[in-house]
């Protein structure tokens, strides 16, 4: 019985040590935000417009109609700090009669290394859905620091697409 209640709290010291050394997650830090309220920095204009009847704050969104695939590009950001980080873009995405799927997709610019992305392909939509939070993430090495990042939406297909509220955010590398 003793080694049972020995190896026991052996157990209970070393859950609490664990712990108590664990970091607590860091929240993101938010490095741009498009609340979608109008069309002012939106790169494409073709297919794309200010949609003030649908929208997943109330104030907008914007619409875009796809006759067959297309890479929308929507925002640039120009260069930004993320280091040794994690950039996640973020939107609201909603979808009616869409073929095919609709993802997000960032692009960052690293200079002459050249450009490299990220898509969310495992939550690309079809079909018609409601609002939903759709995002990408691009993880970067120490010394990597993107001077430039596009945030683009992809209908790899047909249909009717909404997109609103889009950010991107910094948070820190897993074991970082």
């Amino acid at each position: 019985m003793t080694r049972i209640m020995r190896t026991f709290f052996v157990c209970i010291l070393a859950c609490v040590a664990l712990s108590a050394c664990s970091k607590p997650a860091a929240k993101p830090v938010e490095l741009k935000r498009y609340p979608i309220n109008n069309l002012e920095g939106v790169i494409t204009r073709s297919s794309v417009e200010l949609d003030s009847g649908v929208s997943s704050d109330g104030k907008g969104s914007l619409k875009i109609t796809a006759a067959g695939p297309t890479d929308v590009p929507l925002f640039e950001t120009g260069g930004v700090d993320a280091e040794d980080g994690v950039l996640t873009y973020k939107a609201r995405v909603r979808a009616e009669g869409v073929v095919g799927k609709v993802y997000l997709e960032m692009w960052c610019s690293f200079g002459a290394k050249g450009e490299f992305f990220s898509r969310g392909l495992n939550t690309a939509l079809t079909g018609s859905t409601g609002w939903t939070t759709q995002q990408t993430q691009f993880f970067l090495k120490a010394g990597e620091n993107p001077d430039n990042v596009k945030l683009n939406i992809v209908i790899d297909g047909r249909g009717t697409v909404w997109v609103d509220d889009v950010e991107l955010l910094k948070e820190r590398r897993p074991g970082g």
